[in-house]
């Protein structure tokens, strides 16, 4: 069935997604309407005309893990060299199943860093003096960007979109299925419906560590964070404990739904494999971002599905959904050389002009993070994603890794949590004591981090 195709204005949206974080809890953003302090990168000079311009070249790197991403930024990068010759801009990025912070750590060793570099961590490479503040003049270009130590480190690529339910309409219909869940209850009959008709209800991109954090953060979302922005920094002052009642019922539910509903190749089967699963009817749904949908329907134009946020216990909508730091950032080292910065600039200029931003949007179906109204043509899938934004009484959070000041977690801790998850499902493991360890080895991270 052909989907209805609309055209939204998102921009009006953005202050849905923004204000709400003052539930983060942080004082970090309370400057945000107030630009840092410092000198704008020099301007390039009067006789740099177009056929004389001096010769320039950077390095970008970016997690390229999810392909339409990948296409979308490599799409950008090319036709920003095309329209300016004199700058050569060289793509550092590699697709692997690592982690993009073990990624960006090996790069930074071998003396690799990028130039430009997509931020997701950047309370820790701040920290670090790897990267400098954004330039104070592209500031202008974005509404109330997160702040980190009171100052704006990134340009960001989008809002944090809601992740939920991508289904097959055929399986949901061949099911018997009628009805999108009201609860979570609901959503476990209606995977008990699916597994009786004959299809694996769920795929999960397992071999890629990054997936995991789907489903793990939904749970930790409805049962801890939805109702305690901060519970990060109470873990960190010991106040609170991966046993705690409410963390022990997140990955409870984690658990029985791999073990039940779960395809049982999961651990082999990586993120960009799931789109096929889908259309080849292999599996009924997948849990992941809008991102998906561009390449679900690359996958088959004429494959019929939907989307929509699985409800917690109460019926109450939680989703990922607010702003976070992160976006393109200027490395330290390239900061250094004006020519190098002045390109950059003119990189990041271009990355968000109206038309250029809009292409990269649709290709992702993201939600624009600019002052500037951008529109592009949007199905039904992605309308949903956008009223779950829009909807006051839907609650944004964040995943475990995405908070920062002093609801910021050890850097190396996502990972190791998530394989510890994974590890929970294959042993069949007790939860409680699952969560002793990740007790334990949250500590000593951050006891390492004080060192």
């Amino acid at each position: 069935m052909a989907h209805k195709q609309t055209m939204i204005r998102l921009s009006a949206l953005l202050l849905a997604a923004t204000t709400v974080l003052s539930a983060c809890g942080n004082n970090n953003n309370n400057a945000a309407n107030s630009a840092p302090e410092g000198p704008a990168a020099p301007e390039a000079s009067a006789g740099n005309a177009a056929g004389e311009a001096k010769k320039v070249s950077f390095t970008i790197g970016y997690a390229s893990g999810d392909p339409a991403t990948k296409q979308a930024i490599a799409d950008t990068v090319k036709a920003f060299m095309a329209a300016n010759p004199h700058i050569t801009v060289k793509d550092l990025s590699e697709t692997s199943s690592a982690a993009y912070l073990d990624w960006l750590k090996t790069k930074d060793a071998v003396g690799e860093f990028p130039d430009l570099v997509e931020m997701r961590d950047t309370q820790v490479f701040a920290d670090a003096g790897k990267i400098v503040e954004l330039p104070a003049d592209l500031l202008e270009l974005f509404k109330d960007p997160p702040q980190v130590d009171g100052k704006v480190w990134n340009a960001p690529l989008q809002v944090n979109v809601p992740q939920g339910i991508i289904y097959s309409k055929k399986a949901y219909a061949d099911a018997g299925i009628t009805e999108l869940p009201k609860t979570y209850d609901e959503f476990i009959q209606i995977q008990e419906k699916l597994k009786t008709s004959g299809i694996t209800p769920l795929v999960v991109g397992g071999k890629d560590i990054f997936h995991m954090g789907f489903w793990i953060n939904k749970f930790l979302i409805d049962d801890v964070y939805a109702k305690d922005p901060d519970w990060n920094s109470k873990r960190t002052a010991k106040t609170a404990s991966f046993t705690d009642s409410n963390v022990v019922q997140a990955m409870t539910d984690y658990k029985q739904l791999f073990t039940n509903y779960v395809d049982k190749g999961w651990l082999s089967t990586a993120d960009n494999q799931t789109a096929s699963f889908l259309v080849s009817g292999k599996a009924a749904q997948l849990f992941s971002g809008t991102w998906m949908f561009s390449q679900i329907k690359e996958a088959d134009p004429n494959f019929d599905f939907g989307f929509y946020a699985i409800p917690d216990r109460e019926g109450k909508v939680n989703v990922i959904g607010l702003a976070s730091p992160a976006g393109w950032s200027l490395s330290a080292e390239a900061a250094k050389d004006a020519d190098k910065t002045e390109a950059i600039k003119e990189f990041i200029r271009f990355f968000f002009q109206k038309d250029n931003y809009s292409k990269y949007l649709a290709g992702i179906n993201g939600i624009p993070s600019t002052k500037e109204e951008v529109t592009y043509e949007t199905g039904e899938q992605m309308q949903v994603a956008l009223d779950l934004i829009a909807d006051p009484n839907v609650t944004k959070s964040l995943a475990i890794n995405n908070w920062w000041g002093d609801n910021l977690i050890p850097a190396q801790f996502r990972n190791w949590y998530y394989k510890l998850m994974q590890e929970l499902v294959v042993k069949d493991g007790d939860v409680t004591d699952y969560m002793k360890q990740a007790d334990t080895e949250y500590d000593n991270q951050v006891k390492a981090n004080q060192m």
